[in-house]
């Protein structure tokens, strides 16, 4: 039902920053919890931050913590990822993705989102 289209990956170098945009086209965006995903070549989607409908509630894997910031404008049916201190670990292809709420409770895995965007790379070089 939800589309959802991020934008804001590119290239940077290590250190620098990036912040990745995901619009959502959805009349009742604020029920949905959402998450921000990453993925590798070769590698499993990872979880990489959460962020409850209300934004009452945040949640980042210990990779991305304290560099890393999940936020969400309702308003304008965006979710946000600001990306500092970036790592060439960090180089990745980013998915937002959203589930219908009705809580609080943070999801942390990919099964547990049934809508996603297109995807935007992120490179880190060193």
């Amino acid at each position: 039902q939800v589309q959802l289209v991020e934008s804001g990956g590119g290239l940077v170098q290590a250190g620098g920053s990036l912040r990745l945009s995901c619009s959502a086209s959805e009349r009742t965006f604020s029920n949905y919890a959402l998450a921000w995903f990453r993925q590798a070549p070769g590698k499993e989607r990872d979880f990489v931050a959460a962020i409850t409908r209300s934004a009452g509630r945040t949640f980042y894997a210990d990779s991305v913590k304290g560099r890393f910031t999940i936020s969400r404008d309702n308003a304008k049916n965006t979710l946000y990822l600001q990306m500092n201190s970036l790592q060439p670990d960090d180089t990745a292809v980013y998915y937002c993705a959203a589930r219908n709420s009705g809580s609080e409770v943070i999801i942390t895995v990919k099964e547990g989102y049934a809508y996603w965007g297109q995807g935007t790379q992120v490179t880190v070089s060193s």
